[in-house]
C-alpha cells in the first residue's frame, strides 16, 4: 500500500489533464482542479486502482466523472441510494452527459430506455447498486457491451469497521476476482486510517493510489452546548437562519414528531421524517426539502444520506451522536457548497449512557446468535462512542478535534485560533480555578466510596438535603456542599467533562457508577493540570459566519464584490420556476454560489456568463437565455429607480 499523495505529480508535454481540464471547464464549468482531484484523474486514466477520501463537498464526484466521460467505454459507478443515483444522474443531465441508473424503483418504460441506451453505446455512465451489480449475468453483459471501469462511491460502506457498514457491499469483494483486469476507484468521504486499510482489503486493490485530502472543513462553525431546553434552544439556531435551509437531528422518533409540531407552532416550514412514517410521506417530505418548499427537517439518522442539498445553512443534533464518523458524516451536510454554514451538538450526560447500554444489549444479542466478532464490535463501538463523548465535552478547538480524529494533525492557526467554534471564538470560557474544582468533584467521589453515580454526587457537591443522602451520611463529609455556589447542571458539566477527559470512569454494570481513574488520582494530587469549560459567556454572540466574512446572501468566488442581495433573491425565484419546470431539485438549476457570482459580477452576454464558475456550455446556451434576460430586467429597473 502507497502511502497517501499530497503533491500533484510534474506535468509532461503529452498530459491527458489538458483535454481533462477543457472538458471540466466546457462541461462543468469549473476553470482549475483542485490537487487531489488532479491526482485522482490521473490515477483514473491511467487506469490504476485508486482511494479516495475527500471531505463532503470536496469535490469526489468529479474524479470519477470526467475520466468516465473521456476514456472509451462505460463506467459504472456504484452507489448505496436510489436518492444519491438520482441526484448525480439529474446533474450530469443537466450538464450534458450521457448517464442513466438502474433500480428497483423506476417504471418499467424507464428502465427500458436505459437499457436501450446501454445496449446502443450511449451511455458513459451507468449507476447502479451493490446487489444489481454483482446478480446473476449482469457484469458478464456490462463487459459485452465495453465495461471501462467500476468506481465505488461510499466505499466506507464494504468496511466492517466504517460507520455505516452495510453486508451488501461485502459482495463487491468478489470483482477482482471475477474482472481481473479492471480498473477500481473507490471514493468516501468519512474513513478513519483502519478503515482505508480495510476498504484496500476488502476490494483487493492493487498497488492503489491512495488520497487523502484535509478533513478541515473550515467553511463550518461548529457549537457544542449542554441540552437545556431542546425547543429554545433549537429554536434559536433557526431564528438566526430565517428562511435557510437545516437540518434538525434527534435521537428518537417521539423527539422528532414533538420537536416538529413545536417549531411548526413557532412559524417554522418543517416537517419531521423517520422510519416510521409510511414511504408516501418521506418522499413527500424528502422532495419538499431538496425543492426549497420546506426549509427544516426535524428528522431521525434515517434522512440526510440520500440528501445532496448544497445550500443546508445549519445542521443541529439534538443529542450525541454514537460515533465521530456520524457527526461528520452529518454535520458535513451542512454548507456543501462552500458557503458558511452553522453545526450545533446539544447533549446530555444521560445520550452516552443511553447509547452504551443500546450498545451492549446490541452486542449481548449478536453473541447470543453465534454472530462472530460480537465482542470486537462491541469493543469497537464503545470506543467510537468514548471518542464522540470526549469531543463533545472537550476544551480542544473543535476543528483540530475532528481532524485528529481521522489521522490528520490540523495546523495550530493565529491566537484566535479556528475562529469558527465555540472555543476558538471564545463563547466558552475555560474555568479560572479549574484544578481547584476538579479536586472538589474527584474527591467527593473518593469519599463516597466510588460507589454513586454522577446525579448523586452532584447533590452532594451542592448541598442537596435528599432522603438518599441523609441515609448514606453523606452530609457529613467534608465535601459536602463544597459547590453549593453552583447549580446542579454546572456542577453535571463539570463530572461529565471530567468523565471525557477520561479522569473519572464509569464501571460496567447496571448502573453509571463513578469512580477514579490513574490520571484522575494525579489530578487529586495536584500532580497534572486540568482544563474544565464555564457555562457560555453571558455576552457571547453566537454568529455562523465561520472563517470567511461573508454578506447575508453568501459569497461567490474571492475578489468578486459583494453579491446584490435583492438579484440573488430574484435569481433564486427563477431558479425555483425553472426547477418546478422541469421536475428536478433547484439546485440542479445552479447552485446559490453560482448564483451569488451572477448578483456580484451581473453578466451582460453570453461570453461574461460563462467565465462564472459553475455555468458550463450547456447551461449556458440552456439556461443563460432566461438568467441573463432576468439581470438585465433587474439593471434596467435599477436605472430608473424607484417610481
Amino acid at each position: 500500500m502507497q502511502n497517501p499523495s499530497t503533491q500533484p505529480p510534474a506535468a509532461t508535454a503529452a498530459d491527458p489533464m489538458t483535454a481533462v481540464q477543457a472538458l471540466v471547464r466546457r462541461t462543468f464549468g469549473f476553470e482549475a482542479l483542485r490537487p487531489l482531484q488532479d491526482q485522482a484523474i490521473r490515477a483514473a486514466l491511467a487506469g490504476r486502482d485508486a482511494l479516495l477520501v475527500m471531505p463532503t463537498g470536496g469535490g469526489k464526484s468529479l474524479c470519477y466523472q470526467a475520466p468516465a466521460i473521456l476514456r472509451e467505454g462505460l463506467t459504472v459507478v456504484v452507489s448505496p441510494l436510489i436518492s444519491l443515483m438520482q441526484d448525480q444522474v439529474d446533474g450530469l443531465r443537466a450538464d450534458g452527459v450521457r448517464a442513466g441508473m438502474l433500480t428497483s424503483a423506476q417504471e418499467g418504460h424507464e428502465r427500458r430506455e436505459i437499457e436501450r441506451a446501454l445496449a446502443g453505446g450511449d451511455l458513459k455512465l451507468l449507476y447502479v447498486s451493490p446487489e444489481r451489480l454483482m446478480s446473476p449475468g449482469f457484469l458478464e453483459r456490462l463487459e459485452s457491451l465495453g465495461l471501462a471501469a467500476v468506481a465505488i462511491d461510499e466505499a466506507h460502506c464494504i468496511s466492517h469497521w466504517g460507520h455505516d457498514f452495510r453486508p451488501e457491499y461485502r459482495q463487491l469483494g468478489e470483482l477482482r476476482r471475477r474482472l481481473p483486469s479492471m480498473p477500481i476507484q473507490a471514493y468516501t468521504a468519512t474513513a478513519t486510517p483502519r478503515v482505508r486499510q480495510d476498504i484496500v482489503a476488502e476490494l483487493s486493490l492493487r498497488e492503489p493510489e491512495i488520497l487523502v485530502g484535509s478533513f478541515d472543513r473550515p467553511n463550518l462553525t461548529y457549537r457544542v452546548l449542554p441540552r437545556r431546553d431542546l425547543c429554545a434552544q433549537v429554536g434559536g439556531v433557526i431564528a438566526r437562519h430565517r428562511g435557510e435551509a437545516g437540518i434538525v437531528y434527534c435521537l428518537r422518533r417521539t423527539d422528532v414528531e414533538d420537536l416538529a409540531e413545536d417549531l411548526r407552532a413557532e412559524g417554522v416550514r418543517c416537517e419531521p421524517y423517520h422510519a416510521g412514517l409510511d414511504a408516501v410521506r418521506r418522499q413527500r417530505t424528502q422532495r419538499a426539502f431538496q425543492s426549497e418548499d420546506l426549509d427544516v427537517v426535524v428528522a431521525t439518522v434515517a434522512f440526510g444520506m440520500g440528501i445532496d442539498r448544497p445550500d443546508v445553512r445549519f445542521v443541529v443534533h439534538g443529542s450525541l451522536p454514537k460515533g465521530v464518523e456520524q457527526y461528520s458524516q452529518e454535520t458535513g451536510r451542512a454548507g456543501r457548497d462552500g458557503l458558511p454554514a452553522e453545526c450545533v451538538l446539544f447533549y446530555g450526560g444521560a445520550d452516552f449512557h443511553g447509547w452504551k447500554n443500546l450498545i451492549e444489549s446490541s452486542a449481548r444479542e449478536a453473541a447470543g446468535q453465534g454472530l462472530p466478532k460480537a465482542g470486537a464490535d462491541l469493543e469497537d463501538a464503545l470506543e467510537r462512542l468514548g471518542h464522540m463523548w470526549n469531543l463533545a465535552t472537550g476544551a480542544q478547538c473543535r476543528h483540530r478535534a475532528l481532524c485528529g480524529y481521522f489521522g490528520e494533525n490540523l495546523a495550530e492557526g493565529t491566537t484566535a485560533g479556528c475562529a469558527a467554534c465555540d472555543v476558538c471564538l471564545g463563547e466558552i470560557a475555560r474555568l479560572p480555578e479549574a484544578a481547584v474544582v476538579a479536586q472538589k468533584i474527584l474527591s467527593c467521589v473518593v469519599k463516597t466510596g466510588q460507589r454513586f453515580g454522577a446525579a448523586h454526587v452532584t447533590d452532594v457537591l451542592r448541598g442537596a438535603k435528599t432522603e438518599k443522602i441523609r441515609q448514606t451520611g453523606h452530609d457529613t463529609l467534608s465535601t459536602y456542599a463544597l459547590l453549593a455556589d453552583q447549580g446542579a447542571r454546572e456542577i453535571r458539566q463539570w463530572i461529565e467533562q471530567l468523565v471525557g477527559q477520561g479522569h473519572l470512569r464509569l464501571a460496567d454494570g447496571p448502573y453509571p457508577i463513578l469512580f477514579l481513574s490513574k490520571t484522575g488520582v494525579e489530578v487529586l494530587r495536584g500532580e497534572r493540570e486540568v482544563t474544565l469549560l464555564a457555562p457560555v459567556l453571558p455576552g457571547a454572540r453566537a454568529s455562523s459566519s465561520g472563517r470567511r466574512k461573508a454578506a447575508a446572501v453568501g459569497a461567490g468566488e474571492p475578489g468578486e464584490p459583494a453579491p446584490d442581495e435583492a438579484l440573488f433573491e430574484r435569481l433564486r425565484e427563477l431558479r425555483r420556476e425553472i426547477a418546478r419546470e422541469r421536475g428536478v431539485p433547484p439546485y440542479i438549476v445552479f447552485n446559490d454560489k453560482t448564483l451569488a457570482s451572477m448578483a456580484a459580477r451581473q453578466p451582460g452576454d453570453p461570453g461574461e456568463l460563462r467565465a462564472i464558475k459553475g455555468v458550463g456550455e450547456k447551461k449556458a446556451a440552456d439556461l443563460g437565455p432566461a438568467f441573463l434576460e432576468a439581470i438585465a430586467e433587474f439593471r434596467r429597473e435599477a436605472r430608473r429607480g424607484p417610481d
